[in-house]
């Protein structure tokens, strides 16, 4: 007759075999806030706005001049001398093209040095339980804002090891993609890897 304690050596293997899939379960759910990600570029994004502004500041002065009217009155014209054509620059059309030129550009600067620092990541916290993750971007002049989310509203686009320099993170009803730079520290790298970092279908 067997022994009593060899009976009890399924419920024995069924217990090991669950405890390595509960681990994950206990280091995806910290007890406190866990950084994943850090990578401090304040100086270069403290550039990037005076650089945006100053070109916003030079594409209006260049708006607001080709809108003026010529400071000097065209002398009239001579009996014989072919008339100025549609192409004189200081002719209406001309100048209101050269205007919505000028501003366009020094919108799609401003916009889009604004839009690149707000969707920057400048480091990512995972809050404790983890349910929540906060991203704070490094913002206009590097000044940085933050965002919390719940953590399965957040879906990694590729892998660490796919991407050459960027890491594109998805949020749920976000525009555009908020960008890792892989330059960056990553504290957590498995927790990362297994949280924000999870492929999602949002």
């Amino acid at each position: 007759m067997a022994a009593p304690w060899m009976h009890r050596l399924p419920g024995l293997r069924v217990a090991l075999r669950l405890l390595p899939a509960r681990r994950p379960l206990h280091d995806a759910a910290p007890s406190r806030d866990l950084l994943l990600f850090k990578h401090e570029r304040g100086r270069f994004f403290t550039i990037l706005g005076l650089f945006c502004a100053g070109q916003s500041v030079f594409w209006a002065s260049l708006t607001v001049a080709a809108l003026s009217p010529p400071p000097v009155s065209a002398p009239p014209q001579v009996a014989g001398t072919p008339k100025q054509g549609r192409f004189d620059l200081r002719s209406a059309l001309w100048r209101y093209a050269l205007a919505v030129g000028c501003s366009a550009i020094g919108t799609l600067i401003l916009g889009g040095g604004l839009l690149f620092s707000l969707r920057s990541v400048r480091s990512v916290m995972l809050r404790a339980g983890g349910q929540q993750v906060t991203f704070t971007t490094h913002g206009p002049f590097g000044l940085g804002t933050h965002l919390t989310v719940p953590l399965n509203q957040v879906s990694c686009m590729a892998h660490r090891g796919e991407v050459p320099a960027m890491l594109p993170l998805k949020v749920k009803g976000r525009r555009f993609y908020f960008l890792l730079d892989k330059a960056g520290h990553f504290p957590n790298a498995q927790l990362f890897d297994n949280t924000v970092g999870a492929y999602r279908n949002l």
